[in-house]
């Protein structure tokens, strides 16, 4: 079902704003998510003031979390113990306004005018309305809102109502603790969906009030974390509150006046979060710590505005080409800053901070997808997410005992630092996090070249890693080593042997390794590891001369894929045990492990992989469309590229997957960025030089870009047949350009590119069906 795309009347195509024109019932918790505004540790979700068909309006701090007790229908040794779900903070983005006793709203006024957008420049959100009020009085409301960057903890909201003659205006501004509001809990029907808690989560610690301001704290029942929250509020013209009321539940503000035509009704309201360790002392006044964060409500706006004037100059990706796509492009990595920017020495949830979906914990997401992006264009941040992980190594260790094997086992899904996840087969049981951790701090090693950072921290998470590879798996009778019992990231099959993507990212892991000059890393550990790494098996079918997923993938029986559209995604509608005995793919696997380790494969090798699964790969991932394009762009599927990538663009604009109202698909967005990057413009890392083999759509124009790469801001730009490449900040750089390599400096560089054939695709006598998959890959 698509919906920005397929409505332009209503979300017209503007390349610098989400932009909709009319309101209409029942997208509400679509559209919360899409105009949702964060910095990556608060966020607001896009809801109005004036909809009372809202579906999931809230706010969140990245971390701030309740905990219970798992029960486990059987229970086993082992298994994760302390679930963890992402709370809604006490939400300050309501008001309400009466014009001559009538209640301003969607569903039941009259609207004569209707027009909100969240502008990607600035990173400000406003939605302007003109009402037909029944009194007969025209009135506009205008409503701007935007979050701090400097001040990471702080809203600024704007509310200002104008009529075309005298009115009574009757305007209450609230504060509402909906974490504790009763909500249907949709999570048994939908294990993406975040469920809710059955008794109350905040417990209030301060409720104080007066004069337009509130002062308020409450903390977690279980988890005991708090959170503080001050608002002030300030009128033009100035006019004291009518009252102020205060709650556990629901604290407000009301004004009560008459409106002069002449002089537009203005409501400042300044809001200011605190939670975290500073707060958690029982001397200290969460409340009070959060009022030290208060700013004017224009400061606010302010700061959004420059740091948005800042991320653009330097991480803007322009396309010469549809100009749909350039829309869809920059949304993403709005979303890409508003996920990350302050997030600070934190993970970035699977949903960022604009909803609760997956509980807000964080998965090997970060690494894979999203530190890609952060490693060049925030190289500061993406260090404080590698030093998160460095951060709750203890418990990565002390779990690594629990399960029987050395070093550190990072658990798949958390918060706190301890496994989440009850469902082992495809949990625990992807053992894979732990090497791309590892990768991601290679990667951001040799991005950056921090030597510090190289001999601390980054040291500690390779060689914990590497011993927990070293442990799990071992040597078998044929002298090769194998590593059992494993999920791979195709979570349509399960805990089996010798998964391929474990196998190559656990080797590059052992290697990377091996390689380090490290005084903790003993002769005989060394000598082990590299003996592993070149003994790794890799599973291959001599019949389809193809890398098979694991041991057993090419024995499955094939998927019915007559299968109706309806029964996708199937993890909805068929028990596990069914799928895992198909030869049927959630997402990429093993072409995602010759992406990431490109070195480690033939073009040939490539090829055949991608033919053989991409069309049993059902795309019921959203972290599978962006890497089937790139890969697709590497072997030369242009056409398929393209559509795998417009596919990606489009997951949360279109809600292809259903479930953009519990937030945005952080991972999905990052693979937007290296689609574009690593796909189109074929940036190739961890070799000897950066390398660039392009591969531009063939009806696009153009494709420019920025990255920082080792302490230079590098510029790169295509265009059709050439690539230009320029350092602007930095030092000359060696480049390798399709086997060449180039000096670049200051002034641009630009290299002939010679057409690449599209070549004849691999025939499988007994393969997949490809004629007849349903169109997946358009969703």
């Amino acid at each position: 079902m698509a919906l920005i795309s397929a409505d332009r009347d209503r979300f017209p195509n503007t390349p610098w704003q989400l932009v909709e024109t009319r309101h209409e019932a029942g997208q509400a918790g679509t559209l919360e998510t899409l105009f949702a505004l964060g910095n990556g540790h608060l966020g607001i979700r896009g809801a109005h003031w004036a909809m009372n068909d809202a579906d999931l309006p809230g706010s969140f701090i990245n971390g701030l979390h309740e905990i219970w007790d798992i029960k486990h229908a059987e229970n086993a040794f082992g298994f994760a113990r302390t679930g963890q779900r992402i709370i809604y903070i006490p939400d300050a983005n309501n008001f309400t306004v009466m014009i001559d006793g009538e209640a301003l709203s969607l569903a039941e006024s009259e609207v004569i005018d209707y027009h909100r957008s969240v502008d990607f420049s600035t990173g400000i959100y406003e939605c302007r309305i003109s009402w037909q009020c029944r009194s007969g009085a025209v009135v506009s409301t205008t409503e701007r809102r935007a979050v701090g960057f400097a001040s990471r903890g702080s809203l600024g909201i704007s509310l200002e109502v104008a009529a075309d003659r005298e009115v009574s205006l009757d305007v209450t501004s609230t504060m509402s603790n909906r974490q504790d509001a009763p909500v249907e809990d949709h999570s048994e029907h939908d294990p993406r969906r975040a469920g809710r808690h059955a008794g109350r989560v905040l417990l209030p610690l301060r409720l104080d009030g007066g004069d337009g301001s509130l002062r308020l704290s409450w903390e977690a029942a279980e988890s005991k974390q708090r959170v503080g929250v001050a608002v002030d509020h300030w009128t033009s013209p100035c006019h004291q509150p009518f009252d102020t009321q205060v709650d556990q539940d629901e604290s407000s503000v009301r004004y009560v006046l008459a409106a002069n035509p002449d002089e537009p009704f203005r409501l400042e309201k300044s809001v200011s979060y605190a939670a975290g360790p500073a707060v958690q002392d029982d001397d200290i006044d969460a409340a009070e710590v959060a009022e030290t964060g208060l700013r004017a409500v224009q400061d606010i706006f302010d700061e959004s505005v420059a740091h948005y004037r800042d991320y653009w100059a330097t991480s803007d990706i322009v396309v010469d080409g549809p100009a749909e796509l350039q829309q869809a492009i920059r949304w993403n990595l709005f979303q890409l800053a508003q996920a990350t920017a302050r997030a600070d020495v934190a993970g970035i949830p699977a949903k960022g901070v604009t909803g609760s979906g997956y509980e807000g914990h964080y998965f090997w997401d970060q690494e894979v997808y999203i530190l890609p992006y952060l490693t060049y264009t925030n190289p500061v941040a993406a260090r404080q997410v590698l030093e998160y992980r460095h951060g709750i190594l203890p418990d990565a260790q002390i779990r690594a005992k629990e399960l029987s094997v050395d070093g550190a086992l990072f658990p798949w899904r958390t918060i706190n630092g301890l496994e989440a996840s009850a469902y082992y087969a495809a949990g625990t049981a992807q053992f894979h996090i732990a090497a791309a951790i590892a990768f991601a701090t290679n990667r951001y090693l040799w991005a950056t070249g921090d030597d510090s950072f190289r001999e601390g921290l980054g040291a500690d998470l390779l060689i914990e890693t590497a011993r927990m590879w070293i442990s799990l798996g071992f040597f078998g009778k044929d002298g090769l080593f194998h590593i059992h019992g494993v999920t791979g990231p195709d979570e349509y099959t399960a805990v089996v042997n010798d998964n391929l993507y474990t196998n190559v990212m656990a080797r590059f892991n052992l290697r990377t390794a091996v390689a380090l000059e490290h005084a903790n890393i003993t002769q005989e550990e060394r000598q082990l590891w590299a003996a592993a790494a070149n003994l790794m098996h890799l599973p291959f079918d001599d019949r389809m001369q193809v890398h098979s997923q694991d041991n057993d993938f090419m024995t499955l029986e094939p998927w019915d894929w007559t299968t109706p559209r309806s029964k996708y995604p199937l993890l909805l509608h068929f028990h596990p045990l069914v799928i895992y005995r198909h030869q049927v793919l959630k997402q990429a696997d093993t072409v995602l492990a010759m992406f990431l380790q490109w070195q480690d494969f033939s073009a040939e090798e490539k090829q055949r992989a991608f033919d053989f699964y991409d069309p049993i790969t059902t795309g019921d991932s959203t972290l599978s469309a962006c890497v089937q394009g790139i890969m697709a762009a590497e072997v030369g599927y242009g056409d398929e590229a393209l559509k795998h990538f417009t596919n990606a663009a489009f997951i949360d604009l279109d809600d292809t997957h259903g479930n953009t109202i519990d937030g945005v698909h952080i991972a999905s967005t990052g693979g937007v960025w290296s689609s574009l990057v690593c796909g189109f413009a074929g940036l190739r890392d961890q070799g000897p030089l950066p390398l660039f083999d392009p591969r531009l759509p063939a009806d696009w124009k153009g494709l420019d870009f920025h990255f920082r790469i080792r302490g230079r801001l590098l510029h790169v730009q295509l265009a059709p047949g050439a690539i230009t490449l320029a350092v602007q900040d930095g030092a000359a750089l060696d480049i390798d350009v399709r086997g060449e390599t180039y000096t670049v400096g200051n002034d641009r560089v630009t290299v002939e590119l010679a057409p690449i054939a599209e070549p004849e695709p691999t025939l499988f006598p007994s393969g997949p069906p490809t004629a007849s998959i349903p169109m997946v890959l358009s969703r």
